[in-house]
């Protein structure tokens, strides 16, 4: 399966959640349908059929991307460190 990159579910991610905060003045159509296009978007781009999965989905494979990006920041670290000697 197709995932999205991680800076497009990061973005996603949060997008939801501002959209998904309650503001009584934002029951107007264009807020409702940015609801209903985030939720959509998240699914698609996680293969999830409903947004707690996709949240799931997106959260598992942001931690796993950050916990990579983290062991590769490292190796580089060390390599650096190294080659410095």
């Amino acid at each position: 399966m197709l995932m999205a990159h991680p800076a497009v579910l990061a973005r996603l991610v949060e997008e939801y959640e501002a959209v998904a905060q309650p503001h009584p003045a934002d029951r107007r159509e264009p807020a409702r349908q940015r609801m209903e296009d985030v939720v959509y978007t998240l699914c698609v781009s996680t293969g999830t059929r409903d947004i707690q999965s996709a949240l799931a989905a997106a959260r598992e494979r942001l931690r796993t991307a950050w916990a990579a990006d983290g062991e590769a920041g490292a190796r580089d670290c060390r390599i650096v460190s190294d080659a410095s000697r």
